[in-house]
């Protein structure tokens, strides 16, 4: 009737299945940041940056601030700039602010108030947006002086200001060089 085969499990070490999310209900509001290596579902209202892998705004709930996440799906209100790996909208879904995307899928119905700028690689944005400078070869002047402000780097090269939010394609088919 029973059976003789042996538990190797320490019952003393508690089962430990994959992490829950961490959940900000309907009746909370947080004011200030939330950083996690987890998963955040935000049902309630945050005024504040959120740093996290997987982020869920729910229908209810709206965050105000920056978001960086690997995964955001946003079903409620989001007000501030998104980050994120794969960026989700649903039909419920109001984006008031810009999104910094790898791959972006909007359904009918959500509300996007913003600039979408898709990227091959979220990495190196963040660099961008650290200050590093974007440095562009001018391949017509290898021995030309650098540009007001700027410091030589190299043969034909200058260290060369940039907004942002300027996309590669304006540029003429330059590309940035690494520093």
């Amino acid at each position: 009737m029973f059976s003789k085969v042996r538990n190797n499990r320490d019952a003393s070490k508690p089962i430990v299945s994959a992490v829950s999310p961490s959940i900000i209900s309907t009746d909370m509001r947080i004011t200030g940041n939330i950083v996690t290596e987890g998963e955040v579902q935000v049902d309630g209202k945050v005024e504040g940056d959120v740093k996290c892998k997987v982020l869920v705004i729910g229908p209810p709930g709206s965050i105000t601030g920056e978001v960086d996440a690997e995964v955001a799906r946003v079903h409620g209100v989001m007000s501030g700039q998104l980050r994120a790996k794969s960026v989700f909208l649903a039909n419920t879904a109001r984006m008031i602010g810009d999104v910094t995307h790898e791959s972006l899928a909007i359904e009918p119905g959500a509300v996007m108030d913003g600039h979408c700028r898709h990227v091959e690689r979220l990495e190196r944005v963040a660099k961008e947006e650290a200050g590093e400078s974007l440095m562009l070869v001018d391949s017509s002047q290898p021995d030309a002086p650098p540009a007001e402000g700027g410091k030589r780097s190299g043969r034909g090269r200058k260290n060369v200001e940039m907004d942002a939010d300027i996309d590669q394609g304006l540029l003429g088919g330059a590309a940035p060089v690494p520093g």
